[in-house]
C-alpha cells in the first residue's frame, strides 16, 4: 500500500518541475525600457540643437542694433548753448529750455537746430533730430574752403576765410563746432558786429551754403 503512494508523490514533483520554466531570463523584462530610454536620447539632443538654433536666430537683432549705432557714431554732433524760457500766461509762467546743437558727418554735410522741451535732454535730443534731417553740403577744397565768403544774419557777420594746411581752425566756440562738423581742419574766421551763438551759427551755416565749387 505504501507504493502506490509514493510513486502518486513522485509523479506531483515532476508534474511541478516540469511547469517551473528553467529558461525564462528574468533580466529580460529590465532591459525593455533601459533600450526605449536609450533611443529617446537622440531626440533630447535635437530639441537641444534646434533651442540652439532658435537662441542663435534671436541674436541676429543685436548685430542690426550694433549697425545702426555704427551709424550713429559717424555723426559728430555739439551742444554749443543751452537757455531757460519762460512763457507767460494768464494761469502763470510756464519753464522750458532750449538746446542749440550743430550735427555734421565730418565729410561736407552740416546742420543746425534750435529746438524747445521741456527738459534738457528732450530738447538736445529733439534738436539732434531735426539737424539730422535739415543738413546742407558744403563744397570743399580738400581741407579748407574754396574761396573767402562772408555769411550774414541778422547783426551778426562772419567772415570765412581759406588758409593753408598745417594751420588749424581759427574760429570762436560757434564757429569751430560748425567747421568741425562740415570736416574743414584749415580756416581763418572773424565774427562782426554780434557774438549771440545763435546768430553766429546761421551766419556761418548761410556763408558755408553759398561757397562755389572751384575746377581746377
Amino acid at each position: 500500500m505504501n507504493k502506490p503512494t509514493e510513486e502518486k508523490q513522485e509523479a506531483q514533483q515532476e508534474n511541478i518541475t516540469s511547469q517551473t520554466p528553467e529558461s525564462t531570463p528574468p533580466v529580460s523584462k529590465a532591459e525593455g525600457p533601459e533600450e526605449k530610454a536609450e533611443e529617446t536620447k537622440p531626440s533630447v539632443s535635437n530639441a537641444s540643437r534646434s533651442g540652439d538654433s532658435l537662441r542663435r536666430g534671436k541674436r541676429k537683432p543685436g548685430g542690426e542694433k550694433k549697425s545702426e549705432d555704427k551709424e550713429a557714431s559717424e555723426f559728430v554732433e555739439q551742444v554749443i548753448a543751452i537757455n531757460r524760457v519762460t512763457k507767460v500766461t494768464k494761469g502763470g509762467k510756464k519753464l522750458s529750455f532750449s538746446a542749440l546743437v550743430v550735427v555734421g558727418d565730418t565729410k561736407g554735410r552740416v546742420g543746425y537746430s534750435l529746438s524747445k522741451a521741456s527738459e534738457v535732454a528732450m530738447a538736445i535730443r529733439k534738436a539732434m533730430g531735426v539737424a539730422k534731417r535739415n543738413m546742407i553740403n558744403v563744397s570743399l577744397k580738400g581741407t579748407t574752403i574754396p574761396h573767402e565768403i562772408i555769411g550774414e544774419c541778422s547783426g551778426a557777420r562772419v567772415l570765412l576765410k581759406p588758409a593753408s594746411e598745417g594751420t588749424g581752425v581759427i574760429a570762436s566756440g560757434p564757429v569751430r563746432a560748425v567747421c568741425d562738423g562740415a570736416g574743414i581742419h584749415n580756416i581763418l574766421t572773424k565774427c562782426h558786429r554780434s557774438n549771440n551763438p545763435i546768430n553766429v551759427v546761421k551766419a556761418t551755416i548761410d556763408g558755408l551754403s553759398r561757397l562755389k565749387k572751384i575746377t581746377p
